[in-house]
């Protein structure tokens, strides 16, 4: 019988011990994924002449960053992404929000590209909205190529007409990145990893929540740049 118990008493510490290293692995993924958006962010500002304008920066609602966003085809396409999202809160940028962007193509393609992808969203309603249901970007939600450089003007186009902005450094063999037809949601199990219980989007984007000390650098990144100037006060 004490055999038994032992036996049992080890095997539960194991299951215990396993659990508690997959949990790991998962939180050290987060980690990595942020750290990626963080850097994501600073290599397109780094060159204020092919960055965002300023004007995009002070007027942004919420922000997506997506690192590495994958997209390979041979015959058929396929596009997948992770990445997080915060947005403006009258308190500054809110904690995180996992994502991720899927979507496929058919037709004749060969090849394969690896972007870094920042999504803007110039309302938080239309983040929300995407996130609720599922909508496809070019479909039901509007997006395009966001002005760059320091002294881009903002034409009206975009202010009447896009829902997200999109800004991204591609790398690979395809010669643009075309996001008609893909899906942006939420990741709720890697959401729920990062907050310990399943977290409404809206509470944390609305910043219900704090921003957990390992999203904290990303956070103040978005921050530090997405920042309305002084000139326009």
């Amino acid at each position: 019988m004490k055999q038994f118990a032992t036996v049992l008493t080890a095997a539960v510490l194991m299951v215990g011990s396993t659990q508690a290293s997959f949990a790991a692995a998962d939180k050290a993924k987060l980690d990595e994924r942020l750290g990626a958006a963080r850097a994501t962010i600073e290599e397109i500002m780094a060159t204020p002449d092919k960055g965002i304008p300023q004007s995009i920066l002070a007027g942004a609602s919420c922000v997506v960053v997506i690192p590495h966003y994958k997209k390979g085809a041979f015959l058929v396409g396929a596009e997948y992404g992770q990445g997080v999202a915060t947005c403006r809160t009258g308190h500054g940028w809110s904690a995180p929000v996992f994502v991720q962007l899927t979507g496929g193509s058919f037709g004749w393609q060969i090849g394969g590209q690896s972007t870094d992808l920042v999504l803007i969203a110039m309302n938080q309603d239309g983040l929300q909205r995407m996130l609720s249901n599922k909508f496809k970007l070019g479909a039901d939600a509007a997006a395009s190529a966001g002005p760059v450089g320091r002294n881009a003007q903002a034409g009206t186009d975009w202010k009447l007409n896009a829902e997200f902005l999109t800004y991204s450094r591609s790398k690979g063999l395809f010669a643009g990145l075309d996001l008609t037809g893909t899906v942006l949601s939420q990741n709720e199990d890697d959401t729920r990893t990062e907050y310990g219980s399943d977290v409404p989007f809206k509470t944390v984007l609305d910043g219900g929540l704090p921003t957990p000390p390992d999203a904290r650098p990303f956070v103040h990144t978005v921050a530090h740049y997405f920042v309305v100037s002084k000139e326009n006060h």
